[in-house]
């Protein structure tokens, strides 16, 4: 969905590389993250050991939250500085938590791509290479189906192949832009 609508002259906030950015080695973001999870998930090259955090902080629904509440206020202050330094007309923020860091206040429109808990999983395993007990663990942490389809504006299905998804974007983008 994302790369059908970047091709409009619109600017895209894509929060999972914010996120990628606010962990480099040194940052003050990775620094609060393991004083709270271990300094063990920094690697010796100052790199996160994604792996062992994603273990302690998908562990329980308080280590979860704690996570969210040290990274989220980073992304906002990255999301505010892109909006004051970019002063977009349109800027599609590309944020798979975008309720639990509170950026949906932001929106004016919110779109929400749904899929069936089962295709989710295998997709979750597929990129990420976990096994289906931790793609499990981590879809468990997240919203359900209908919270995202009781918040967002429009909802994309997105249980079949790309084409047909990337069809039903290019239609909500008439829409919205």
């Amino acid at each position: 969905m994302l790369r059908c609508w970047q091709q409009r002259d619109v600017c895209v906030f894509d929060s999972d590389l914010v996120v990628r950015k606010i962990y480099d080695g040194g940052s003050a973001c990775l620094k609060a993250v393991a004083a709270q999870f271990g300094a063990d998930i920094i690697n010796t090259d100052q790199s996160l050991n994604r792996p062992l955090l994603a273990q302690r902080a998908f562990a329980d629904p308080e280590s979860t939250r704690a996570l969210n509440e040290l990274v989220h206020p980073f992304v906002m202050a990255e999301m505010l500085k892109t909006i004051k330094r970019e002063r977009p007309e349109v800027l599609i923020c590309d944020a798979p938590q975008l309720f639990e860091s509170n950026l949906d206040v932001l929106c004016d429109v919110i779109v929400s791509v749904v899929a069936e808990e089962e295709t989710r999983i295998k997709r979750i395993c597929r990129r990420d290479g976990l096994t289906e007990q931790q793609a499990r663990q981590r879809v468990s942490a997240q919203f359900d189906e209908a919270f995202f389809r009781a918040h967002s504006d429009h909802v994309l299905e997105n249980n079949s192949d790309e084409s047909q998804l990337l069809h039903k974007a290019e239609a909500i983008a008439q829409v919205i832009f």
